[in-house]
């Protein structure tokens, strides 16, 4: 059985045109050639693909069932022509990105189909690991480009850039006593339990540390759980409440003071220094740096 892709295109073009001539325009060829490639087609195959008793041909059910099969064939060779023709241009075959789970949903699903449409030869792996976890990954290689919570300091083989900024919200549970107060003071903090998330390398996140007393917690949706069930309160991003299921049962207490939470932290993108850019990573940091993903919010917050 030798079936080919010149068959394979006429029995497709035939079906999706709803006669041979209508597919021999289509295909830029004579109506005897279309007729003959399907009928060799059907021989090949040893079926009947069309019932040609009518004016114009009408797909049997197993035409029906083998039409699938074509196009699927047809499609990856369209995709394998392309796989060869992205990597003659230099580009990356497979990339893996890292992204903090503070980065706006809303922001990457555009971003990610922006590139999808200018690499769609580029196979991507997303990881979303915790704050440091993601300066570890592309430091031991195994990230390409990575996007996480600005770290005091940074490795010496990686290079970062600032794409913007995550306001933060003190936040606690309906019933926490953080909620029934007028205001609530930076001593009260101190005093009540702090739901804290941290990485998997452990509790290294002294910036936001404020109470003594501290859960820590290896994701922003398990410490939105902790808070609503009053358990403690948590310092998060806007964007995670914002995303959340549990945002309808959380308060943001007003604040008899100005700290932290009036003010953003930066979010930035890490890459190490040495690891060659292709074509790819170059365009993903520039759509990154092209589109804030935050706005930066001063004074107290509102509720979310």
């Amino acid at each position: 059985m030798n079936v080919s892709l010149e068959q394979l295109q006429a029995f497709v073009s035939a079906a999706d045109h709803g006669s041979f001539s209508a597919a021999a325009r289509a295909l830029g060829k004579a109506q005897s050639a279309i007729s003959t490639q399907i009928n060799s087609l059907e021989v090949d195959l040893g079926v009947e693909l069309f019932q040609r008793t009518g004016r114009n041909p009408v797909l049997t059910p197993i035409g029906e069932r083998l039409l699938q099969e074509a196009r699927v064939t047809l499609d990856r060779r369209r995709h394998l022509i392309g796989i060869a023709a992205s990597h003659e241009a230099g580009v990356e075959g497979k990339l893996v990105l890292a992204f903090d789970e503070i980065f706006p949903q809303s922001a990457l699903a555009p971003i990610l189909a922006d590139f999808a449409r200018h690499f769609p030869y580029v196979e991507l792996r997303i990881l979303f690991p915790l704050m440091e976890d993601v300066g570890a990954l592309v430091s031991a290689g195994e990230v390409d480009l990575g996007v996480m919570w600005r770290n005091e300091s940074y490795l010496t083989e990686l290079d970062f850039r600032c794409i913007g900024w995550a306001p933060i919200r003190l936040i606690c549970g309906r019933e926490h006593p953080f909620a029934m107060q007028p205001e609530v003071e930076y001593e009260d903090l101190k005093r009540a339990r702090q739901i804290l998330v941290s990485s998997h390398r452990g509790p290294d996140s002294p910036r936001l540390r404020v109470a003594s007393d501290v859960w820590w917690v290896a994701s922003h949706w398990v410490a939105l759980q902790l808070v609503t069930a009053n358990i403690g309160w948590a310092l998060v991003s806007a964007e995670v409440i914002a995303s959340s299921p549990q945002s309808a049962d959380l308060v943001v207490p007003a604040l008899g003071f100005d700290a932290f939470t009036a003010f953003p932290i930066a979010i930035d993108m890490v890459w190490r220094k040495n690891r060659p850019r292709g074509p790819a990573v170059r365009w993903l940091q520039q759509r990154l740096s092209a589109s804030p993903i935050a706005q930066v919010r001063f004074g107290r917050p509102a509720s979310p």
